[in-house]
């Protein structure tokens, strides 16, 4: 669950309390193009105030109206669907052939909302489970991904931080780099062992500061398929020892700052240690896109915005991703605040 869907529970929420009926909207279902993915909430008060989308826009007008008229979840859950026909779709601006499903349920105190953001805000993963024919909800721990079910009877969605970053030293750059991922909703984890780098990040909401070895960290977190590690101390004796131990784990993303000649070498060095070609493979370095940016925010959103690309499956590919012959690369390491 991101954090603008986190403001939609705490929303609904707040309006119950202030006496309102809520309906919340649950985006199940699409089909071809759909300007909302699955997962995807938004909350309609009685007097027509909403908060979050499921269309983008498309179709919340008519959605707002006919739940103000009672046509839809007045008592029960309800599922409806938008975009069959080409007129349809044309008529509520949805993509071409674009069609999206969704399950309406109206708000109680048995919703067990205060329940499950209590869990987000404890960092804690949970499944709920809505049945359309009794409107009784269910919470339980998860641990088996955020897929989100829909059979027609039963809706099931994954609520809570999924996504982990390990940062790997507490220097400039790191301070920007987990700033930036809290926003994105990832659990960050800076690690250093080094004692004058620890100063200020108790004052960081959403981040850890981890004084152990970095492999003996990375080994500890157990790196699952929604992590991300990126080494930025540009020092051998802490940055490769987690990258030997990151790159044997399932782990989305592992990067490390450092010009093109370093990041060769370090490869070079880790195939030396218990890691195959196949892992050093798997190492992005230089990290991040090549935007250009030689400051410590704009290499951070560098990283951040390949990190999004590698998860989300898009192709990398062009020229952002090819670091040949760039003056960049290697001015990376010597933008201001860094340790070389």
């Amino acid at each position: 669950m991101n954090s603008m869907d986190v403001e939609v529970i705490r929303s609904a929420m707040d309006w119950m309390n202030r006496g309102h009926r809520v309906v919340l909207g649950t985006v199940v279902r699409t089909w071809g193009s759909s300007p909302r993915p699955p997962g995807s909430l938004m909350i309609i008060r009685d007097d027509g105030q909403v908060a979050g989308s499921l269309s983008g826009g498309c179709i919340e007008d008519d959605l707002i109206e006919r739940v103000r008229r009672g046509e839809l979840a007045s008592r029960l859950p309800q599922s409806t669907t938008y975009g069959v026909t080409a007129d349809e779709a044309q008529r509520f601006g949805l993509p071409c052939g674009g069609t999206v499903q969704i399950v309406l349920e109206p708000l109680s105190a048995q919703s067990l909302l205060r329940e499950m953001l209590s869990a987000i805000e404890a960092h804690r993963v949970v499944r709920r489970r809505l049945e359309l024919a009794t409107g009784l909800v269910s919470l339980r721990p998860c641990d088996d991904g955020d897929a989100l079910r829909f059979d027609g009877q039963v809706l099931e969605t994954v609520h809570g931080p999924r996504l982990r970053l390990v940062i790997i030293g507490g220097g400039q750059l790191s301070r920007y780099l987990a700033s930036m991922a809290v926003m994105l909703d990832y659990r960050v984890t800076v690690c250093d062992p080094r004692e004058e780098y620890h100063e200020g990040w108790a004052a960081l909401e959403g981040v850890t500061l981890s004084r152990l070895m970095p492999d003996d960290l990375v080994i500890a977190m157990n790196l699952d398929a929604n992590s991300a590690l990126v080494a930025v101390t540009h020092d051998p004796k802490l940055d490769d020892l987690a990258l030997m131990e990151a790159l044997k784990t399932p782990a989305f993303y592992v990067g490390a700052l450092g010009s093109r000649r370093n990041n060769e070498a370090r490869r070079h060095r880790l195939l030396q240690f218990d890691v195959s070609q196949a892992e050093v493979g798997r190492l992005r370095g230089p990290v991040g896109l090549n935007l250009g940016g030689k400051t410590p925010p704009e290499i951070a959103m560098s990283v951040l915005a390949e990190m999004t690309a590698v998860r989300r499956g898009a192709a990398l590919d062009g020229t952002l991703a090819d670091w040949s012959g760039s003056q960049t690369a290697c001015l990376r390491a010597e933008a201001p605040g860094f340790r070389t």
